[in-house]
């Protein structure tokens, strides 16, 4: 089902990106707020009453990224964001994409068994993080941006494990 309130929810991080438009530290603010919270809540909902769906297991991941990268874009054109740093947010996308290209040239894609991975959890945490950060004008120490290095190879290596039972 396309229309239910988890899909909803993952939808409207997509409009919520937009307040980034204007250069308002508390439309920023809740912003960000809402994101962070709408990403937590539309897969608990989902699996709490057990809808989850296809459309949801792409859009949530999808709302994620467009919120992220519209706003880092945003950020990296007003000075606040480094382009190292902006890269350095982008690593663990990078290595999904690079396991999905070792997916299809070893005609594995239609077999793998797609899931939430840990190391996807914590990145798109820190991401939040960082943008709240700097839409409250505070500095992001380098080493952060360092971890999302560390965490794009380590998502290479929890893709490439088989799936477990217990496992978000």
């Amino acid at each position: 089902m396309l229309f239910n309130l988890p899909n909803l929810i993952s939808f409207s991080r997509i409009p919520l990106a937009l307040l980034f438009l204007y250069e308002n530290p508390l439309y920023r603010l809740i912003a960000v707020c809402l994101a962070m919270l709408s990403d937590g809540l539309d897969g608990y909902l989902a699996r709490r009453q057990k809808i989850t769906t296809k459309v949801g297991t792409l859009l949530d991941p999808f709302a994620d990224k467009f919120f992220v990268i519209f706003v880092v874009c945003i950020l990296i054109h007003e000075e606040k964001l480094q382009i190292w740093q902006a890269i350095t947010l982008g690593c663990r996308d990078l290595s999904v994409l690079v396991f999905g290209i070792h997916l299809i040239l070893n005609k594995r894609l239609s077999t793998y068994q797609f899931r939430a991975i840990l190391c996807g959890k914590i990145t798109t945490f820190l991401q939040f993080f960082v943008l709240l950060a700097l839409t409250l004008n505070l500095s992001i120490p380098d080493p952060l941006f360092i971890t999302f290095i560390l965490l794009g190879l380590l998502s290479l290596v929890e893709l490439a494990l088989p799936k477990r039972s217990g496992v978000a």
